[in-house]
């Protein structure tokens, strides 16, 4: 058997784009809440999104059907704290009560702790910028832990901090919506001061977690990364593609900009060394705050990046044709392997795939079902590299497709759809897709049909 009966198969969401219920019981408003008007597709918003917060119990039962192993969610902050200084207990209990409805639906809760909701109170202090944001967190992170930790094992402290300061903070698309740059010292400057504040975050986080936890803890952090698939399998090529994927740049996109640190710490390897601007804006305390054990690595992948750049040195150019998704992304199937197999090279611990998928144009059929084969077809490509991987003795914990559900995706709305399960955001009626049946019989076989 490739796949060990230990297998976490299952799928992910994150709190924003699917809870809904944005001033409901308590919970205080999001950057996304507020700072998001005009800038969404459409003028959508996350006010109701899939309203899971009032239909949880149905969306897990689908999960129970689907057959799901695992489900990874985001607690949001500000339904915790929705002021500084202030706890909800109706937003602990809202998460209280899904996470014992995955119990006793057999389903292993994987909770993530940020994912990109900051409470609109921290970001009026500096959000990202203020040296007080890591202890801000700290105290939201206390608070989710001895309320969840006596039912919950694994734990997430990011996702894709890549992200949220790429697309918030340097390329104006998510919010505070600001702008640097590209390649300038302002850019620089913005990446050291907000890529060492989230450290400490993480590192103090991960420090509440090993610290409070009831329940032993398994602790990850979800990441997303540049991939440079090798051209061919010599050995040249793995060592060439390899480099470019671990590179030594000021560059956020690069797993091992966040990961050496964390994992190394100042350790002195050339090979893992900390670059050097950003080693100088860290004293000897942040790195041995910075530096704490992980149990697995989150990483999220949807494409490698094997391409020239284009006019504006972002957009990948492939091969004129090249399948693509809704998202103008190119297909490469190879990327979970070459991914699993870079990073357990580098840090020697198990990698969970924290998001997978695809985004397609989904809709409902005159016989009342959703077919979606492109979205089986990505997955079946994925996930067999995935096998060859955990094949040859690289160990995953887990796979989550992204996502559980069409949902609110950020910048784009409602208009793209990576769900397993099809949302009418209109009645809220959902229904199994194609994939979600698919995906139902992998699990079943533990990945020996693929």
């Amino acid at each position: 058997m490739c796949f060990g009966n230990d297998f976490l198969w299952g799928a992910a969401s994150a709190a924003y784009q699917i809870e809904g219920a944005y001033n409901e019981d308590g919970k205080g408003p999001s950057i996304w809440d507020v700072l998001s008007v005009g800038h969404v597709a459409h003028g959508d918003n996350g006010d109701i999104a899939c309203d899971h917060y009032h239909r949880f119990r149905e969306d897990v039962a689908l999960m129970k059907k689907i057959g799901l192993k695992a489900y990874r969610f985001s607690v949001s902050w500000p339904r915790i704290i929705p002021e500084e200084g202030t706890v909800n207990e109706k937003g602990l209990d809202f998460y209280r009560s899904l996470v014992q409805e995955l119990l006793d639906a057999g389903i292993v809760p994987l909770c993530t702790l940020y994912h990109w909701d900051l409470p609109l109170w921290a970001h009026e202090k500096g959000g990202w910028y203020a040296d007080s944001i890591s202890d801000d967190f700290a105290e939201y992170v206390k608070v989710v832990i001895d309320a969840l930790s006596d039912k919950v094992s694994y734990w997430m402290t990011f996702n894709e901090g890549t992200s949220f300061i790429g697309e918030g903070y340097l390329h104006g698309t998510h919010p505070p919506y600001e702008t640097a740059p590209a390649g300038s010292e302002e850019e620089f400057d913005k990446v050291i001061c907000l890529s060492r504040n989230l450290m400490l975050s993480h590192g103090k986080a991960a420090a509440i977690i090993r610290e409070r936890a009831v329940l032993p803890p398994k602790l990850g952090i979800a990441t997303d990364s540049t991939l440079f698939m090798p051209d061919s399998e010599n050995e040249e090529d793995i060592r060439a593609a390899k480099s470019k994927t671990f590179a030594q740049d000021i560059n956020h996109y690069l797993l091992n900009w966040w990961l050496d640190p964390i994992m190394y710490g100042d350790s002195g390897d050339d090979d893992h060394r900390i670059h050097p601007r950003m080693r100088a804006a860290l004293s000897d305390e942040d790195i041995a705050i910075i530096h704490q054990p992980l149990d697995f690595i989150g990483w999220n992948c949807y494409l490698a990046n094997n391409y020239n750049e284009g006019p504006d040195g972002r957009m990948p150019v492939y091969w004129p044709g090249i399948p693509r998704t809704n998202m103008g992304w190119p297909v490469t199937p190879d990327a979970l392997y070459w991914g699993v197999r870079f990073i357990y090279e580098r840090y020697n611990i198990p990698v969970m795939i924290s998001e997978n998928g695809i985004a397609i144009v989904d809709f409902v059929m005159d016989d009342g079902c959703v077919h979606d084969p492109q979205r089986i077809q990505f997955m079946k490509w994925y996930l067999r590299g995935l096998k060859r991987a955990v094949s040859e003795g690289f160990p995953v914990a887990g796979y989550m497709a992204w996502s559980i559900m069409d949902n609110f995706e950020w910048a784009q709305g409602y208009e793209r759809r990576f769900g397993l399960i099809y949302v009418d955001f209109l009645t809220q009626q959902r229904i199994l897709k194609d994939s979600a049946l698919w995906y139902s019989e992998v699990i079943k076989s533990n990945g020996e049909n693929l």
